[in-house]
């Protein structure tokens, strides 16, 4: 029989870029899950606290911590901050991530692809490095006067696109080949980490009516591009998070390097 962690034990899962659509949708699923929640943010303090306070509703323990997760600095910061402030890290979802204004190759600045990359590929990078030296459950000593290693294992999901596959051609081939990265990423770390108790895995989700469209210039997006998908409408935070819960979960205790599409067939 599967077993699960006791709520007394207590758990916590940090979720990226938590403050509004998929990655709130995935703090709230967590929660409901057993989870306590790091409820990471950029910019809103207000939009990540409401999230808090859903969480704690829940009955779970939560904060709200901000952190760009290309600044190490402050990365380190807020991991520091969860070490004293919860229980231990078992879980991270790197949902953190940017799009641009739809632009093609040939009119790319260097500006734009260090944001898009520093973000959505850098920050995943170094997210994913300091949950497994908590997680690891082989001893490596210490970092920065922390355990590395010696830990009881986790989870990681990484917040792909289904973009990786198509290219973004026309779009944002930019943000295509970010989320190229992070499927790689997370077949090499899967296969790195898997004798120590850490699984990783990813979810690509397909054209998802939330409102990073509107961070793009393109706020009516999702809807407009219904006739593109398969099942002929946009798929919503929840749907996504729905296969985030279940990766983090013990019933997807022997996948490890997968990488689901949450895509209405695209």
């Amino acid at each position: 029989m599967m077993q699960r962690m006791s709520e007394s034990q207590g758990r916590t899962v940090l979720v990226t870029g938590a403050s509004r659509g998929i990655g709130a949708a995935c703090a709230l699923g967590c929660a409901r899950a057993g989870w306590d929640v790091a409820v990471n943010y950029a910019r809103d303090a207000i939009a990540a606290e409401r999230v808090a306070r859903e969480v704690r509703a829940l009955g779970r323990r939560a904060i709200h911590v901000q952190a760009d997760v290309a600044d190490e600095p402050a990365l380190l910061a807020m991991f520091a901050r969860i070490d004293a402030e919860l229980p231990p890290l078992r879980g991270l979802v790197n949902n953190a991530g940017v799009v641009d204004a739809m632009a093609r190759v040939d009119q790319t600045t260097l500006a734009r692809l260090e944001r898009m990359f520093a973000i959505n590929v850098f920050g995943s990078f170094l997210c994913a490095r300091e949950a497994i030296r908590r997680m690891s459950t082989k001893h490596r000593g210490t970092i920065a006067g922390l355990p590395a290693g010696g830990g009881q294992g986790g989870a990681i999901v990484n917040l792909s696109s289904v973009a990786a596959k198509l290219g973004g051609p026309g779009w944002y081939v930019d943000y295509a080949a970010s989320k190229g990265a992070i499927d790689t990423f997370t077949v090499g770390l899967a296969r790195e980490v898997a004798a120590e108790g850490i699984r990783v895995n990813a979810v690509r989700p397909g054209i998802i009516d939330t409102d990073i469209h509107a961070s793009g210039g393109q706020p009516d997006r999702a809807h407009q591009s219904a006739s593109l998908i398969p099942m002929q409408r946009p798929g919503t935070a929840d749907e996504v998070a729905e296969a985030v819960v279940w990766l983090l979960s013990d019933a997807a205790r022997y996948a490890t390097g997968a990488i689901i599409d949450v895509s209405g067939g695209r």
